[in-house]
């Protein structure tokens, strides 16, 4: 969340923050009132209690029929203390609970709009030319026998499928082969609870604005992950790093879950979209004089992926209408996929800088008895499955049907070529 210093000394820059994100500037002008109201009975009391002092000072020094009616007026600042207490607590919790709805405040450098205002930063590779009409994956996948759609549906209903055979395997192959290369660019795998508490999706800034997207077993306070990002967040929370420890370079797999209600109706064919689907999550903690820099490298770690996958990506600059509610700045890493003959997104890597830590309070020192600051994190995925392995089957297709597995995954899978099954 913000600092309510900034909204209280730089309002009109959050107002104009979120103008930019097409989002409502009256949250702030609202939690700002909430937050007057707070300091000014935070204030009423702070008097009640140096009269109260005074008073008390004073009661030994009174004659002694005139003390009763001294400790009673006194007795009665005290109930007055007491009454505005709650008061006081119950401005805080609402003024929070709307401090927590304002999104982050984008970077100087994002473009204005919505997404049509994209910018297209970089493109690497072109797409594959076919000397035959390209298919899309799910005839693809069905044909080699790699993927069995009404089973998803059987066991779970829509938007769910069952990989089989080669197609598992491929998908399989892939995560591993992420987690290794992510090994060698320097991050630490993690495996991470696919379950959190509710604390951690506070954390990481998943609630409240996700709340109608996310699965949630309410008896035992469970939420299943949406993105590893979240265990991986709150691994530190409430703790206070040494600058020594920074930057710290996590990679985790988990798989995903997402109601994916803001989608209804969108992308009902294939398996670009579902409620459950696999993951590779790069994530960082740093000191905040790093995090663009960063941000720089934890992309060209995203794109490192689909360079050495023979994948033609392109990657994106999101305007300040299509970030992420905690994000201040967002690269999206899109792969070519002729067979739907679209960019899909496999990677989002983003600086959210200290939004997400004063969530999760996530403090460093520089040096010892130093004051704590809070640390910038970043996330990105490398990569996220289905989509990966749609462009990966619907690159590597050809005129008989078979697929040609990229070359860093033939000694995952044992073969360089995905055929059809015999029968």
């Amino acid at each position: 969340m913000l600092d309510i210093n900034r909204l209280r000394e730089r309002p009109d820059e959050v107002r104009d923050a979120l103008r930019k994100r097409e989002d409502d500037p009256g949250r702030v002008d609202r939690t700002l009132a909430l937050d007057e109201r707070r300091r000014t009975l935070l204030q009423d009391i702070e008097a009640l209690k140096a009269e109260l002092n005074r008073g008390s000072r004073e009661t030994g020094k009174l004659p002694a029929d005139q003390r009763p009616a001294h400790i009673e007026t006194m007795r009665g600042l005290g109930d007055q203390i007491k009454a505005l207490e709650p008061a006081v607590e119950a401005v805080e919790r609402e003024r929070d609970a709307l401090l927590l709805e304002i999104p982050n405040v984008p970077a100087p450098d994002v473009p204005l709009g919505d997404e049509s205002h994209n910018v297209v930063v970089r493109q690497v590779g072109e797409p594959r030319a076919f000397d035959f009409q390209p298919q899309p994956h799910w005839d693809l996948m069905v044909a080699l026998g790699m993927i069995d759609f009404e089973a998803g549906v059987k066991l779970a209903g829509s938007r769910f499928y069952v990989l089989k055979g080669w197609g598992a395997r491929l998908q399989r192959a892939v995560i591993q082969w992420c987690l290794d290369l992510h090994a060698e660019q320097g991050y630490t795998e993690m495996y991470t609870p696919f379950m959190v508490r509710e604390a951690c999706m506070w954390g990481a800034g998943q609630l409240p604005k996700f709340r109608d997207n996310l699965y949630h077993d309410a008896e035992e306070d469970f939420w299943l992950v949406p993105t590893a990002e979240v265990p991986l967040t709150n691994i530190p929370s409430g703790e206070i790093l040494d600058l020594a420890q920074l930057p710290i370079h996590w990679c985790a797999y988990t798989p995903c879950f997402r109601r994916e209600k803001m989608a209804a109706g969108r992308d009902v064919r294939g398996i670009k979209r579902g409620h459950q689907f696999d993951k590779v999550e790069m994530y960082k903690f740093v000191a905040p004089e790093t995090s663009y820099d960063e941000l720089e490298r934890l992309t060209a770690d995203a794109e490192e992926t689909c360079r050495r996958l023979g994948l033609a990506y392109r990657t994106k600059l999101l305007a300040t209408g299509d970030l992420g509610f905690a994000a201040t700045k967002t690269y999206d890493v899109e792969v070519w996929a002729p067979g739907q003959g679209e960019w899909l997104e496999v990677s989002s890597c983003s600086n959210v800088e200290d939004y997400q830590a004063r969530r999760a309070n996530i403090r460093f020192r520089r040096e010892p008895r130093a004051r704590p600051e809070f640390v910038h994190t970043l996330n990105g995925s490398g990569l996220g499955m289905p989509r990966t392995v749609i462009a990966i089957v619907e690159n590597g297709q050809q005129a008989d049907g078979s697929i040609v597995i990229p070359e860093v995954l033939r000694p995952y899978l044992k073969t360089d070529r995905i055929t059809a099954p015999t029968q």
